[in-house]
């Protein structure tokens, strides 16, 4: 059973928001999962980079014109 994490980054400037993540899934307990909502453009690229540099495993749940929902697999 995987429990999830919700964090609302919907209007928080680059690169604070990619700070946020990265706190987060360093909190995270096994088996939980991150859902993270982020704006359009250059939240989203700079976010989606850095997970992939960091190995991260994730996938995109929801979509719209000005957001994007994420959810990031925790492997630990």
């Amino acid at each position: 059973m995987n429990f999830l994490k919700h964090l609302d980054l919907k209007s928080v400037p680059c690169p604070l928001n990619v700070v946020k993540i990265k706190l987060a899934l360093e909190k995270l307990s096994k088996n939980e999962n991150l859902i993270v909502e982020l704006d359009r453009g250059e939240p989203e690229e700079m976010v989606l980079n850095n997970l992939k540099e960091m190995g991260c495993l994730f996938k995109p749940i929801k979509e719209s014109e000005k957001f994007i929902k994420i959810k990031i697999l925790n492997e630990n």
